[in-house]
């Protein structure tokens, strides 16, 4: 049976202090639960923040990449894909991923996460501002998860995967 790989979605460069924490802690109880974390590998933002995260916790780590080599890694980053795919990249993250956390907002992460929800595939939000979550709420009514901490975000994962 494959592993489980949790995808922890969010902007690169656009991440705040908020975002950076609450990915490293995420990655970190990703790692202490045994699953993989998959991320879009940059050492950039929430990718570059998780990754940290899990490694600090001895966890694996996936990064799917944008271009055609390991030049913009993360650190941390155990297996690298290099798909040379751009921003196509988001659909490898979303179908490899068994269940999508997103944190913070940007047009990637936008991306990222319609991708998610139009494959079915399980969706938190890490704390969604009232745009985002009136956003989501519209255009895909119940097919999404709210959480506020990481203990909430790790229950929640762990009743998607029993429910799959």
């Amino acid at each position: 049976m494959p592993r489980i790989m949790i995808g922890v979605m969010g902007p690169g460069a656009g991440a705040t202090s908020e975002d950076l924490g609450a990915a490293y802690d995420l990655g970190q109880a990703i790692a202490q639960q045994g699953w993989v974390l998959l991320t879009g590998g940059r050492n950039s933002g929430v990718m570059a923040a998780a990754t940290a995260g899990a490694q600090r916790a001895g966890g694996l780590t996936v990064g799917i990449l944008p271009g055609p080599d390991n030049k913009e890694i993360a650190p941390g980053v155990d297996i690298s894909i290099c798909t040379d795919l751009g921003q196509g990249r988001n659909n490898v993250n979303i179908l490899s991923a068994t269940v999508v956390i997103a944190v913070g907002m940007g047009l990637g992460t936008a991306s990222e996460i319609a991708l998610a929800l139009k494959q079915h595939k399980p969706v938190i939000f890490w704390q969604p501002t009232p745009v985002t979550a009136a956003f989501f709420g519209v255009i895909a009514p119940g097919q999404w998860h709210s959480v506020q901490t990481v203990t909430e975000a790790i229950a929640q994962i762990q009743a998607e995967i029993i429910s799959r």
